[in-house]
């Protein structure tokens, strides 16, 4: 199974400290339960790491766009609804330094 992986450094400059990207593109594979087991994992074991929380909510910003622009609606909404929560978790939880590092890195 070829998994696709995430070309954010080449386009951004920005070098990934996780495989997310390439964890959600695995799960893709699966269905949307696998997605939401996923995400479920991974924020519950990186809840405390406002590094790793940045990156899953900038791979469910890039994963929404790749399936939109593909035209799988269902993935697209899905990856939406997480990205919101991710986000809606970040501005909740990270205070001082650790949100000033969310805002400029997705940014």
């Amino acid at each position: 199974m070829k998994i696709k992986t995430w070309n954010i450094e080449a386009m951004t400059g920005y070098k990934p400290i996780t495989t997310f990207y390439e964890d959600f593109s695995i799960a893709d594979r699966f269905g949307a339960a696998a997605i939401k087991d996923t995400f479920k994992r991974a924020l519950e074991g990186w809840k405390h790491n406002h590094k790793y929380l940045t990156e899953l909510a900038m791979a469910m910003s890039w994963k929404v766009n790749e399936h939109y622009c593909t035209g799988n609606m269902k993935y697209a909404e899905l990856y939406q609804d997480l990205y919101e929560k991710i986000d809606t978790y970040c501005k909740d939880n990270l205070k001082d330094e650790e949100l000033r590092y969310y805002y400029i890195t997705t940014d």
